[in-house]
């Protein structure tokens, strides 16, 4: 069954370390990162951007599938179904489909729509026991077809965000979505301490997990971040492992050309970086 992501972030930020949100594109992605949060004993969010609830046909054939999976595979850890990068009405209709976790994304309003707006979503989530996670501060890279340069939130708007009774917040601290460029800067630490500082108990959320070295995330979860959400990773191994597959010509010996052998190599890889991110996050074992 599906849960808020509320007690599982409360609990990871008490105890120091923070839990994953894996984005899904399709059912190999889902089945993957549900078996090994089953596996590793550990409390799992999986993140649906708008585009990919699109391209999986919808919000209701996304809970669906999930739901059917946690069912079929008996997966007891805590599971979230979350909305990554929401607008308004996005995050209504995952609202109405069965999510157990949204996020709205008003960082590109002016602060006072992004209030209003995050004001009506707390007063419904709420009601609904559902989790629901607010952003101040664009985060870099391109994210459906929006690109920013990695901004850094103003700490005094996060704390107005945060008062309104958001479960969680992302605030932009210089990190990026996709692959960093070889001249970032790197985690803007103090942003970070003084984004904690004025939210207190809130689970902070770092978006762009994917490339930020080892010891930064280490960091980063020592200041208050309890979510970290990765999803080119996983695309890259994905498609690293595919690629080897057809450049062996195993697509071309016996049946190798079935797709449930074909993407088989790719489901393995998101497995093995969905554990690697499990461990460094330090969610094992804290389902």
């Amino acid at each position: 069954m599906l849960v808020s992501a509320k007690e599982m972030l409360t609990k990871a930020k008490e105890g120091h370390y923070a839990v994953g949100q894996f984005n899904i594109n399709n059912l190999e992605w889902t089945k993957a990162i549900l078996l090994t949060a089953q596996e590793l004993n550990s409390p799992v969010i999986l993140g649906v951007s708008e585009g990919a609830g699109k391209y999986m046909c919808g919000y209701k054939t996304v809970v669906g599938m999930v739901n059917g999976m946690l069912e079929e595979l008996n997966i007891t850890v805590p599971v979230a179904l979350h909305l990554d990068h929401g607008s308004y009405e996005g995050a209504l209709k995952c609202i109405e489909a069965g999510f157990s976790s949204v996020m709205f994304d008003g960082s590109h309003y002016p602060i006072e729509e992004n209030i209003e707006k995050t004001k009506a979503l707390v007063a419904l989530t709420t009601e609904k026991g559902l989790s629901l996670e607010a952003e101040v501060g664009s985060i870099g890279g391109e994210e459906d077809g929006v690109i920013g340069a990695g901004e850094c939130a103003d700490p005094n708007e996060c704390k107005m965000i945060a008062d309104l009774g958001v479960t969680m917040l992302a605030a932009g601290i210089g990190n990026i979505h996709g692959k960093y460029p070889a001249n970032w800067p790197g985690l803007s630490f103090e942003t970070l301490e003084v984004v904690q500082q004025k939210t207190g108990s809130m689970p902070l959320v770092l978006h762009g997990g994917t490339g930020i070295p080892e010891d930064m995330i280490k960091k980063a979860i020592s200041l208050g971040v309890s979510k970290i959400n990765v999803n080119t990773e996983c695309q890259l191994s994905f498609a690293a492992a595919t690629r080897k597959y057809i450049e062996e010509g195993k697509d071309q010996q016996g049946k190798g050309f079935d797709p449930r052998k074909l993407l088989a190599p790719g489901f393995e890889a998101i497995k093995a970086t969905v554990k690697e991110k499990m461990e460094l996050f330090g969610s094992v074992n804290k389902a």
